[in-house]
């Protein structure tokens, strides 16, 4: 992939990345055992070989508190350099856990995460974000699906192998709404129209904001995220990006102090991702599927794909399962199983381009899903926003089956093309819709739409 930083430029910018090859697990040295994640056999036999072709990081059995370097649980202390003492520790020692433990809080800056380190946060043990924005040096991300040099994530890796970020306590990001704020994606956009390459489109300093993700691994393989709590997040909560073999489980993400436009978890032109077991609570896409925006999408051409959601509780006032905006790299193959959606969640399944986005979405399977929906169950657009250009969007095929609501407050399906791209299949089986306000649906320029055992508010379509 081109556009990358070089690893004197990170170092500069604050944040080093390991060097290659990368360090080896000593020889003798006792491995954990495999994490648990608990998956159901699923509906679709190439659902099941993207959960068993996953690969899940498997870390030494050793441990590195956090206290042992320094760390302080008193809140005030900025325990920045300790946690990167004891992340540097773990991984020249060939990787293990380095422990967050329980009781108080430890306050800290930008964390970034090394091959083959579990960081692992016990029952009672929160991590305090800053709100000094120094402590977040320059790294390379993409906002809202461009690249670009910005304020790290709290928690981020670059280019490293088997990372975990684990346990029961919880990721605080309520202190970073000092700095932690704008959206001025047009200014990216100026940039990337003028060809500047993305290590130079820097954003600190530019007199323009844009927000920093909360967790975001990028260019990773093999990364573990599991039974942690994130709250107050000001921007996406989960970003991996670029990334291959992600695991997401047992996470829960807090709808309650969560911020405007705080996706729960976003992959992006990511490949084999298992999201299972989840609570997502967000003030936008509960899962929202991503691979670039526009032009700088294009330069990297890179898809979303393979990937499984499963045994979910869905809590945002968007889309459950969202593919889209950014998705101008594509996405394809996305299989969602059991998920439960409640509150003000508008869709079931939510498919959003238009001709200056571009890219695709295709194989999109959902089955077994339920709740309550503030809009449609199934809403797909080709028009999103009114923006337009020459890249016209190819959606399709999608498939729904064993799916049920107690209420939708509109049309059970809105699924448009356009007169140049039709939506190539869409069909729904063996699902039950009560509770829907407008028993007429929209289906335009869909070709091949089969319904099969489908009612509506108790009739047949």
């Amino acid at each position: 992939m081109d556009g990358r930083f070089t690893r004197r430029q990170l170092i500069k910018g604050g944040l080093a990345v390991a060097a290659m090859p990368l360090l080896p697990v000593l020889p003798g040295s006792p491995a954990s055992a495999a994490p648990r994640i608990d998956v159901p056999t699923l509906p679709w036999p190439a659902a099941n070989d993207i959960v068993a072709n996953t690969t899940i990081p498997v870390f030494p059995d050793r441990s590195f508190p956090i206290t042992g370097y320094g760390a302080k649980n008193d809140g005030k202390t900025d325990n920045t350099a300790a946690i990167k003492k004891a992340i540097e520790a773990c991984n020249a020692a060939g990787g293990g856990h380095v422990i967050v433990p329980s009781g108080g809080s430890f306050l800290t800056g930008a964390i970034y995460l090394k091959s083959n380190v579990d960081l692992h946060l016990e029952s009672g043990a929160v991590l305090k974000f800053s709100g000094d924005a120094a402590k977040f040096p320059n790294v390379l991300t993409r906002y809202e699906g461009i690249e670009c040099v910005n304020h790290s994530p709290m928690v981020y890796a670059y280019r490293e192998k088997n990372i975990g970020l684990t346990g029961s306590g919880t990721l605080d990001a309520a202190a970073t709404s000092s700095w932690n704020k704008g959206s001025d994606r047009a200014y990216l956009e100026t940039l990337v129209d003028k060809g500047i390459a993305p290590e130079k489109r820097v954003v600190p300093g530019s007199g323009h904001t844009m927000r920093s993700a909360f967790v975001e691994p990028y260019a990773c393989e093999n990364v573990l995220i599991q039974g942690i709590t994130l709250k107050n997040s000001m921007f996406w909560q989960l970003h991996p990006t670029l990334c291959r073999n992600v695991t997401v489980d047992g996470v829960s993400t807090d709808p309650s102090t969560a911020h405007s436009n705080t996706d729960g978890c976003d992959p992006e032109s990511c490949d084999h991702v298992v999201i299972s077991n989840c609570t997502l609570g967000a003030h936008d896409d509960n899962i929202a599927i991503k691979s670039g925006r526009d032009a700088d999408g294009r330069r990297v051409n890179v898809p979303c794909q393979n990937l499984v959601v499963v045994n979910c509780v869905m809590n945002g006032n968007w889309g459950a399962i969202t593919c889209g905006s950014e998705q101008t790299g594509g996405v394809r193959n996305v299989y969602a199983y059991q998920l439960t959606v409640k509150g003000d969640t508008k869709f079931a399944l939510y498919v959003k381009s238009n001709t200056l986005r571009g890219g695709f979405s295709e194989n999109i399977n959902l089955d077994s899903v339920s709740g309550t929906f503030a809009r449609n169950f199934v809403y797909v657009t080709s028009t999103y926003n009114s923006q337009t250009g020459s890249h016209v969007p190819s959606f399709g095929p999608f498939a729904i089956s064993n799916c049920s609501s107690t209420k939708i407050a509109g049309k059970t399906f809105d699924v448009s093309g356009l007169s140049n791209a039709h939506v190539h299949g869409f069909a729904v089986a063996n699902s039950t819709f009560k509770g829907v306000s407008d028993t007429s649906n929209t289906l335009k320029y869909v070709d091949n739409a089969s319904f099969t055992k489908v009612t509506v508010n108790g009739k047949p379509i």
